[in-house]
């Protein structure tokens, strides 16, 4: 990032320069300033920071611009009869016909896209002077930008929200778009960013999964004729890298992008847009562990350009900022049109009998919503045929070797076992290895639930939405195609079902377990478990039919549900931030966490032993330190885990305390026997 003329550094330890890859820097000044700044906030290395910053391709050694090789049609390419070439060489005819169709040129990975086996008619088409190979440099140039399709009408809250983000787009504000499901955030969105283009600046858009992507790209085709970047860890390097640079040479007007876009540098920044602003896939948990969320806020501050934070369930802290005026709130209350919010309504699954997880009357509304033409989806939010493979002669039940955790039960890989925390498979047992008895499945997963809806609703085409089944190149697409299009009946999926999805018909959601987040150890079980349910509720009714939402539960009087289903999110997280304010837990404090890992559990305490007491040390510290103590898995792909919580009631003196503590970690004793990371405002503590 610099040069000097002198080290002080001795010279037997300086590495000679092999190459200058760039004739100017690849990061701007101001980009460099931001990345600096983050790397001390999170306390992380500068050099690691840098490298998130960059593409693959870039942080490989790959100069920014390099020569393209590309492939065009020769002027007697034009000449040739088509018809004639396809009689005789039908694969040189397809290809010369997609050379002609792209005038400017196709490059490897455009030839790729083709499908396999076009060397040798490339080959045989440069032998007859058809087409040609040249290398290119260039640079992506800034086009107009115009405006096409038709424009839905605003409701007046969608105006007002416009009005606001625009009101004066050379000034830094955040503004907290709280609407419900439905109720038309995109299409603010794309009306914000009109504005913004319109006076020749860049739009940087934010989702948090690979799966939102392809239909935000659809909605922002059909709106702009803009060049349009596109990053997410499913794109090649190479595609990754032109985007990157596209963005950063001002020739991409919109970026569209997850976590990693966040440091995507624009030529002309105007707007940032975080769609689904509480998803905790905004934080990054491993090497550099930022929160995408929060350095939009601070990289639109430091731009001095607006951000949009939305969501139909915000996450407490950004109610909070709201709260105490450092977000600008603006509510969407209403779907637009004839589309309502769906009813919801609990199931007492201590009173109604079951089928394998699906209550009777959860199955009469699937029957009754099929017979009058809707879709349905059902939420579970647990992959694989079953959780626990159990022994019912000594209560056994099969454990991960490495993990302190069971294996999940899954029917659709020949009877395998994995851990869903390291991985780890292996063929289930038949028998007990302790007694002997036959083994069998226990709970409900998604693979077990889709196979009940086989049995009861044979003639109906039923899908399942997971990790499992979106595993091949084009299997996500597929999946949401067929439901856009009514070709699938039924859905059963776990989170992915929550992302935002868009299915129209879709009149009857079931939540089969919304007992998961009810007792879980980490304080933000509770704030996941109403986000989950209003936002996979949210699916249903979202056109002209009504919507009914059927929650099954064994805690029907449980106050988080009880508030929630009939007085609304808004509600819950008044409750909600009642408690964190009596419990000092955020917004209303500020945590880090160390954490470390070993092969051996003592070296894991004798290290946090010792970070604990140079972190007491420090007398005039306003700054709780809770533990050392186990992390909640205790053991995970065969690695002892602890942690030592830091707490404090101020921002500025949990930061204060850590750029005395970071610095000495990896110097404390123990610290070359172990693993370990500082996380900087936490989302999960373990």
């Amino acid at each position: 990032v610099g040069t000097r003329a002198q080290s002080e550094v001795g010279a037997e330890r300086l590495k000679r320069v092999i190459d200058v890859l760039d004739a100017e820097p690849i990061i701007d000044a101001e980009m460099l300033k931001f990345l600096r700044w983050a790397a001390e906030y999170y306390r992380h290395p500068p050099g690691e920071v840098f490298a998130a910053a960059l593409p693959v391709l870039l942080r490989q050694g790959r100069a920014l611009y390099e020569p393209l090789e590309i492939w065009r049609a020769t002027a007697r390419a034009w000449q040739t009869d088509p018809a004639a070439l396809r009689r005789r060489a039908p694969r040189q005819a397809a290809l010369l016909e997609a050379l002609r169709a792209r005038p400017a040129g196709l490059d490897r990975e455009d030839l790729e896209a083709l499908g396999a086996g076009w060397r040798d008619p490339l080959t045989a088409l440069e032998r007859n002077g058809l087409a040609r190979s040249v290398e290119i440099v260039s640079r992506a140039i800034p086009k107009a930008v115009s405006t096409h399709g038709t424009e839905p009408r605003l409701t007046p809250a969608q105006a007002a929200v416009v009005g606001a983000a625009i009101s004066n787009p050379n000034h830094f504000q955040t503004i907290l778009l709280q609407g419900v499901t439905g109720s038309g955030k995109t299409e603010v969105y794309l009306r914000i960013i009109d504005k913004i283009l319109a006076r020749g600046r860049q739009a940087l858009v934010l989702v948090p999964e690979i799966s939102l992507t392809p239909q935000l790209i659809e909605r922002f085709k059909a709106r702009f004729e803009a060049p349009l970047a596109v990053l997410h860890s499913a794109m090649s390097d190479t595609r990754r890298l032109a985007g990157w640079r596209d963005a950063r040479d001002g020739g991409a007007r919109i970026v569209i992008g997850t976590r990693s876009a966040v440091f995507t540098p624009l030529e002309a920044p105007g707007i940032i847009v975080v769609d689904e602003e509480h998803d905790a896939s905004y934080k990054q948990q491993e090497g550099f562990r930022y929160s995408a969320r929060d350095l939009a806020v601070a990289r639109a501050q430091r731009h001095g350009i607006p951000i949009v934070l939305g969501s139909a369930t915000p996450s407490l802290e950004s109610i909070y900022n709201a709260r105490r005026g450092r977000y600008v709130k603006c509510l969407l209350p209403e779907r637009p049109g004839a589309a309502q919010q769906p009813a919801i309504s609990l199931i007492d699954l201590r009173r109604h009998a079951s089928r394998q997880g699906l209550s009777t009357p959860l199955l009469g509304a699937v029957r009754r919503h099929l017979e009058a033409d809707g879709q349905v989806m059902l939420y579970l939010n647990r992959r694989g045929y079953a959780p626990v493979w159990f022994c019912p002669g000594c209560g056994a039940a099969a454990a991960c070797e490495r993990c302190d955790a069971r294996m999940t039960y899954h029917a659709a890989r020949r009877g395998k076992l994995q851990c869903h925390h390291c991985g780890s498979q292996r063929a289930a047992e038949a028998a007990c290895p302790a007694c002997g008895t036959a083994m069998k499945p226990v709970g409900q997963g998604t693979e077990r639930i889709e196979e009940v809806l086989a049995g009861q609703f044979p003639r109906v085409a039923l899908a399942r939405f997971d990790r499992d089944s979106t595993q091949r190149r084009g299997e996500l697409e597929g999946l949401l195609d067929d439901m856009r299009e009514g070709r699938t009946r039924i859905l059963v999926g776990t989170q992915m079902l929550t992302k935002g999805h868009h299915f129209p018909d879709v009149t009857l959601v079931g939540i089969i377990n919304a007992d998961q987040g009810l007792f879980g150890t980490d304080f933000r079980a509770s704030e996941r478990l109403a986000q989950t349910i209003v936002q996979v509720a949210g699916r249903a009714g979202r056109a002209d039919r009504a919507g009914e939402v059927l929650v099954q539960t064994e805690y029907p009087e449980h106050p988080l549900l009880a508030r929630l289903v009939t007085r609304g999110y808004e509600d819950f997280a008044e409750a909600a931030l009642a408690e964190r304010r009596a419990a000092l837990w955020p917004p209303f404090s500020s945590l880090a966490l160390l954490r470390a890992e070993a092969t051996r559990s003592e070296a894991v305490g004798t290290y946090l032993q010792a970070a604990g007491r140079v972190a007491r040390g420090y007398r005039d510290s306003a700054v709780n330190v809770l533990g050392p103590a186990p992390a909640p898995m205790p053991r995970r792909a065969g690695r002892h885990r602890g942690q030592l919580l830091l707490q404090s009631a101020r921002r500025e003196d949990l930061q204060n305390l850590l750029a005395q503590l970071a610095p000495k970690l990896e110097k404390l004793p123990g610290a070359r026997r172990v693993r370990w990371s500082l996380d900087v405002d936490p989302v999960e503590l373990f």
